[in-house]
């Protein structure tokens, strides 16, 4: 497993929106955007499932997948593998709180799973010499 450093978990929790990206088994790629989206600990990530139906059955079939975020010039990639939980605390949790954000945002929403990211690297994405390189 990865550890997300502070600056990390303090740009992904500015960031509003963050780009998941899945595979077929064939090595179709499929990239969504994500804002229901938070950290669990400094190794996982949680994102609820309203809308991921390509996304889903790419994670069924192929559980690797990449997370992506930036703001400005900073920006990182954490890969990993999900796996998605539709029974349990963690999954109640999460329907809690889609719950509460969808009347916060007065707009209908509905949690139908609990994506786990269990972080299993970390790059940079940030433009420059570093752009691309592994930093855990």
């Amino acid at each position: 497993m990865a550890k997300m450093t502070q600056r990390i978990k303090e740009l992904f929790d500015k960031t509003p929106t963050v780009v998941l990206s899945t595979a077929t088994v064939d090595g179709i790629p499929n990239a969504v955007p994500v804002g229901a989206k938070k950290i669990l600990d400094a190794e996982t990530i949680l994102i609820s499932n309203q809308y991921l139906n390509k996304t889903l059955a790419n994670m069924k079939a192929n559980p690797k997948v990449g997370l992506t975020f930036w703001q400005e010039r900073e920006g990182y990639q954490l890969k990993g593998t999900a796996t998605v939980e539709t029974t349990g605390r963690r999954f109640e949790e999460t329907v809690q709180w889609i719950e509460e954000l969808s009347a916060k945002v007065g707009r209908p929403l509905k949690s139908k799973g609990a994506v786990i990211l269990q972080i299993e690297e970390i790059y940079s994405i940030t433009s420059g010499p570093g752009a691309g390189k592994r930093l855990v």
